[in-house]
């Protein structure tokens, strides 16, 4: 019979070889994601012009303007993202008719994918719509139309994972949609200028966080 020093002892054992046993057993943690910029402030690195349409840096701002062709345009990311979670600014002058694309490719200037409108007030910016197929997906209703400030800055947020699309404007929710299509793609993000001439917008502060 072991004396009550030597039990002790035995127990204190036990416990430390269970306790080893369960931290061997623990998952390791992987470090979380940080949100990168997309947009250096600098220049075009990590990105690729799609059409005659203009893009360029000035003051640490990304501007987008019509070209004398007058087409569509795309600034598409040499990178794909599937899930993920994206902020970014824009200010709008002229007419301001522009987009960001998510899960998007581009042949030429004809893109495959799902569009956040950026457009002038009254016409659905925050809202989805897929190019080249089914159109509006969703539109904003009145009493959202609000929330854009046209010539100001503003920011747009769009968080994509599996099927559910996200977007707000200036903190406000505009759209929570869940599409089978949407969650089966991959692609790029891409900064659309619409055609027609006569638009500039500038981009700022572009933050992308992986999920």
């Amino acid at each position: 019979m072991l004396k009550p020093r030597q039990l002790l002892v035995v127990c204190a054992t036990i416990l430390l070889v269970n306790s080893a046993f369960l931290v061997t057993k623990l998952p390791s943690l992987a470090p979380e994601k940080k949100p990168v910029k997309l947009f250096n402030g600098k220049d075009l690195t990590g990105w690729k012009i799609n059409g005659t349409e203009k893009w360029y840096v000035e003051n640490g701002e990304l501007i987008c303007e019509s070209g004398p062709d007058k087409k569509y345009g795309y600034l598409t990311t040499d990178k794909f993202y599937k899930n993920f979670d994206l902020s970014l600014q824009f200010k709008q002058e002229s007419n301001g008719n522009s987009g960001v694309f998510f899960r998007s490719t581009v042949d030429g200037t004809k893109v495959s994918g799902w569009q956040v409108e950026v457009a002038p007030p009254n016409h659905d910016t925050g809202g989805i719509y897929e190019s080249y197929g089914r159109n509006w997906l969703v539109q904003i209703p009145d009493e959202k139309e609000g929330f854009l400030k046209m010539g100001e800055w503003n920011t747009l947020r769009i968080r994509a994972v599996g099927d559910k699309t996200q977007t707000w404007l200036n903190g406000n929710a505009m759209v929570d949609f869940d599409d089978a299509k949407i969650g089966a793609a991959n692609g790029s993000i891409a900064l659309q200028i619409h055609d027609g001439g006569g638009i500039k917008v500038r981009w700022k502060n572009i933050l992308l966080e992986e999920l």
